[in-house]
């Protein structure tokens, strides 16, 4: 129980740190429900692994009833965890995730099926998941990964990585560690996509420019005293 106890307590500590707008260490014990959800998930999931029946599950659902965050107390969550506002949040029962990770209000760590055993995804430790993202299947998701709100992952994704759209699309960020600073700035992730639309739209720009060059040296050379 006395992991369980500094567990408790990194996730107070991250939920201090994290949010800039907890003012006191009464105000995070209060009233931050992604942390009275974990506090509930740690002790549902130190009496899931005694195997004692049903009281696990019935402490998720009550966690649920008054947070609106669904941890299955079967998932595996590392110290440090930081649920901000949080509602909608499911972490399925498979799920294993790293030391101090992010999670933004409305994301699925969930399934892609009805098969048994591990079916849920694995984050490595200093993951950010944006809102409303969903990360879904037994995928692996390397330390140090930025995936932007509403992306949907469906692929194993590298380490010091930034995920964004649907299906997600991965951007490296090579030999690069992301960031502290930048840990919950949802408005500067590259998108990729964008970044393509761009760069036609720039390859257009420029293909037009030399049609309308070679417009007007034709209309040059048939007039009058011009080189034709």
């Amino acid at each position: 129980m006395s992991n369980t106890t500094q567990k408790i307590r990194k996730d107070f500590r991250a939920a201090l740190s994290m949010d800039p707008a907890a003012t006191s260490k009464l105000e995070v014990a209060l009233t931050y429900a992604g942390f009275h959800a974990l506090l509930l998930y740690r002790f549902a999931h130190w009496l899931w692994k005694k195997r004692i029946p049903f009281v696990p599950r019935a402490l998720s659902q009550f966690a649920r009833l008054i947070t609106g965050i669904e941890i299955h107390p079967g998932a595996t969550i590392g110290a440090g965890l930081f649920i901000d506002h949080g509602m909608g949040v499911v972490i399925g029962e498979t799920t294993e995730i790293g030391d101090n990770v992010t999670l933004f209000q409305g994301v699925t760590l969930g399934g892609t099926g009805k098969q048994r055993g591990k079916r849920h995804p694995t984050l490595g430790s200093h993951v950010v998941v944006g809102a409303g993202a969903k990360v879904l299947g037994p995928i692996i998701i390397g330390d140090y990964v930025k995936i932007g709100a509403n992306s949907v992952v469906l692929q194993d994704v590298p380490d010091h990585s930034t995920v964004v759209g649907i299906p997600g699309k991965i951007v490296r960020v090579k030999d690069e560690r992301v960031p502290d600073e930048a840990l919950l700035d949802h408005i500067h992730i590259p998108d990729p996509i964008a970044e393509r639309f761009i760069d036609l739209q720039v390859q257009i720009d420029s293909l037009k420019r030399d049609m309308e060059n070679l417009r007007q040296t034709r209309t040059d050379c048939k007039t009058p005293g011009g080189r034709g």
